[in-house]
């Protein structure tokens, strides 16, 4: 029978064997192996620290979060999309990261260009319409009033214009709508 129930020892001494004390060591060593992380996280940014070859020239970051460059897409779809297409051709012809480099850096250089250029010509409506992205979870339909002035500015200045790539031609593109009508697709 004894080696059936064994003693425990918080019994013998007295106390119940779940008392805090007991637990201590036990929830130490626990959050020793947990995964456990601390509720504010460093603000520098992940990087990684293998530093690229020699031969390798270097480019500049855009600098901009996803909001800015969400808000910019479509334009840089318009204003880089020679060196975009040179640079999938080139992933499509060969899978090795380091075969495109070069075109690549070409695309990133043309963005910090439009970016740029974005920033000198038109800051306010640019920063509206990517801030309100920012707020309203990155979805377009939330701010096309926004949308409409920041298109309209960069028609002006830069002489682009918004198209969305494989949209139905002959309808008035989505962003353009003036009073859009939700309803659900299911009937």
């Amino acid at each position: 029978m004894d080696d059936v129930i064994p003693a425990c020892a918080g019994w013998q001494s007295g106390r119940h064997p779940t008392s805090s004390s007991s637990l201590r060591p036990l929830y130490r060593s626990v959050l020793a192996m947990s995964t456990y992380q601390p509720g504010t996280r460093p603000s520098k940014g992940l990087t990684d620290p293998t530093p690229m070859p020699e031969d390798v020239p270097k480019v500049a970051e855009l600098g901009v979060t996803s909001a800015p460059l969400k808000s910019a897409a479509f334009f840089i779809g318009a204003y880089c999309k020679e060196f975009n297409e040179d640079f999938m051709l080139c992933k499509s012809e060969n899978r090795d990261p380091g075969h495109c480099l070069k075109e690549g850096r070409r695309v990133t250089r043309c963005a910090t260009d439009l970016i740029n250029k974005m920033r000198e010509n038109c800051l306010e409506q640019f920063e509206a319409h990517w801030k309100c992205l920012d707020r309203n979870n990155q979805e377009y339909y939330h701010c096309r009033k926004p949308e409409r002035a920041l298109n309209a500015c960069m028609f002006e200045k830069l002489g682009l214009t918004k198209t969305i790539p494989g949209s139905p031609s002959g309808q008035k593109p989505i962003h353009e709508v003036e009073s859009p009508i939700f309803k659900s697709v299911q009937k």
